[in-house]
């Protein structure tokens, strides 16, 4: 059994559809379905979870919100009518939408509501179409389907008692088609899993009825070893190890959600990623374990939107708890921390600039000199952080040379090196302005 998973970009269109209907036609073993909400449709589009979103937000603030109404529906509209489907379809899913608008729930519980509709209503159309070409397939709320999951709005985790309950989906006879996203709590009540969640719910399914492999299917035909809006027709990777993919995927790759691999990492379900427009294609292939001839780097992540705190203290490393107080600022703040890298001497504390208002550095620089009492408090804005990234690299002779070498050769200087802290990536900070030129350099050396 096999769980396959379509993107938004697969389910932007009705000739999307029909593609996703086709691959699912060719791999009779490609049981269960979970789907995203429909994407964009062109470079310029807009998402539908956008859409949602906007419609959300316009009503809870008493705003004008028939327009974005109009358009979310013309979304699927549109679909509907191409596939030649039952109006009432659509008619199901306007009265969704009333009904979650009118609901006198709170504003968060509105909103991941409201979001939760693109997914679900994809996976009503495409369970419809599949039914209307003759398939046995049929659409499965995720409740139903034993999606369990906390009581966090926007960031739901998935409870260990869930995957009892999706096993007995093996049982069920047909395609069964089930929406990204969104689970339910313990006491019934809808909560969507972080943005890019889809692929969470993929991956638990997967895990949950112990498919023999799950396969993401996107817009892409494999994972990159760089980003190929930095170096123009980069390699294709055709085999990752779970570790691997968590890496590249926090550091800026964007085929995958950085959580979504979790629940089919620990039950070791193997991973394909393959192309909708291209199925053909045989895709990257994501196990447990890497053959040992395999290459040891295997990719160049980057990413933005950085910014280094740095505390200098004279004889810091015998003042016992200095690390915990100046990290219990942070958590005072609310914010969490990427990296600490430390001398010792100084600490810098990487934190995404997302994270870190003006009115908040002001706050944290203040109390650190307050019960602290640093020499040095400085922090650095608009860092990028780049990860060279494979299994292997901690016991492979000359990596961080050749690393070292390749972003000096590109003129770029080195603000932070952090090696050692994971066994699968090493990680160089650098200014923002400068990535490009140190990431093609560092692809060329490890991949030309």
């Amino acid at each position: 059994m096999k769980v396959a998973k379509f993107g938004g970009s697969s389910m932007a269109t009705a000739a999307q559809l029909q593609k996703v209907a086709s691959i699912i036609k060719d791999d009779p073993s490609r049981k269960i379905i979970v789907v995203s909400a429909p994407g964009k449709r062109f470079a310029d589009d807009v998402k539908t979870t956008d859409l949602l979103i906007q419609l959300g937000e316009s009503y809870i603030n008493g705003e004008h919100y028939e327009e974005i109404y109009g358009k979310v529906l013309s979304r699927f509209r549109e679909i509907i009518e191409e596939l030649l489907l039952n109006t009432a379809l659509l008619e199901d899913i306007e009265n969704t939408l009333k009904d979650v608008l009118s609901k006198d729930i709170s504003s968060i519980a509105k909103l991941d509501a409201l979001k939760s509709i693109g997914e679900d209503s994809s996976a009503k159309i495409l369970s419809a179409y599949l039914q209307a070409i003759g398939f046995e397939a049929s659409y499965v709320n995720p409740k139903d389907a034993g999606i369990i999951v906390s009581n966090n709005p926007g960031n739901a985790q998935i409870l260990d008692s869930s995957f009892t309950k999706i096993y007995a989906l093996r049982e069920k006879v047909g395609i069964l088609v089930i929406p990204g996203f969104f689970g339910y709590t313990e006491d019934g009540e809808l909560m969507t899993f972080s943005r890019g969640g889809s692929d969470i719910t993929g991956s638990i399914v997967a895990a949950g009825v112990e498919a023999t492999l799950y396969e993401n299917f996107t817009d892409v035909d494999s994972v990159y070893a760089v980003n190929p809006t930095i170096v123009s027709n980069p390699k294709e990777i055709k085999t990752l190890t779970y570790k691997e993919m968590r890496e590249l995927s926090y550091a800026g790759f964007s085929v995958f959600h950085d959580e979504a691999l979790i629940p089919a990492f620990k039950k070791q379900i193997p991973v394909c990623i393959k192309n909708t427009n291209k199925p053909h294609l045989p895709g990257t292939n994501i196990v447990a374990e890497k053959k040992p001839e395999e290459k040891c780097v295997v990719g160049i992540a980057s990413d933005t939107g950085f910014s280094s705190l740095y505390v200098s203290k004279y004889l810091m490393n015998r003042e016992i708890g200095f690390g915990r107080k100046l990290l219990n600022i942070l958590e005072d703040e609310g914010i969490s921390f990427e990296h600490a890298p430390s001398g010792i001497d100084d600490l810098s504390v990487i934190i995404r600039d997302s994270k870190l208002s003006k009115a908040k550095e002001k706050n944290i620089t203040k109390r650190i000199y307050e019960e602290l009492h640093p020499d040095t408090v400085i922090l650095h804005r608009d860092l990028a952080m780049i990860m060279v990234v494979g299994e292997g690299l901690m016991n492979t002779i000359g990596v961080a040379q050749k690393a070292t070498t390749a972003i000096a050769n590109a003129n770029v200087n080195i603000e932070m090196i952090n090696q050692g802290s994971s066994e699968v990536s090493m990680m160089f900070g650098i200014q923002a302005a400068d990535l490009n030129r140190a990431v093609e350099s560092l692809y060329h050396v490890f991949f030309d």
